[in-house]
């Protein structure tokens, strides 16, 4: 699987040849999720909606890097 900015499918269907036609949640979208999970239970943690939003999705595109040798 080519590895895309999205991350491809989080939860893809095994055997499934193209998964370009998945539909559902992409994995850049699962880890944004698990890091606004995180920051939320921070109760020291301060910001808007809109900084959380982009803080969680800087954490995925690290994760991303990261997962593909290029951090």
């Amino acid at each position: 699987m080519i590895l895309k900015k999205n991350g491809g499918p989080a939860f893809p269907v095994p055997g499934d040849a193209n998964m370009n036609d998945q539909e559902g949640m992409f994995l850049r979208d699962y880890f944004a999720g698990q890091a606004l999970a995180g920051m939320l239970a921070d109760s020291e943690r301060s910001g808007g909606f809109s900084t959380y939003a982009k803080d969680a999705y800087s954490f995925a595109d690290a994760m991303l890097r990261e997962r593909a040798g290029l951090g």
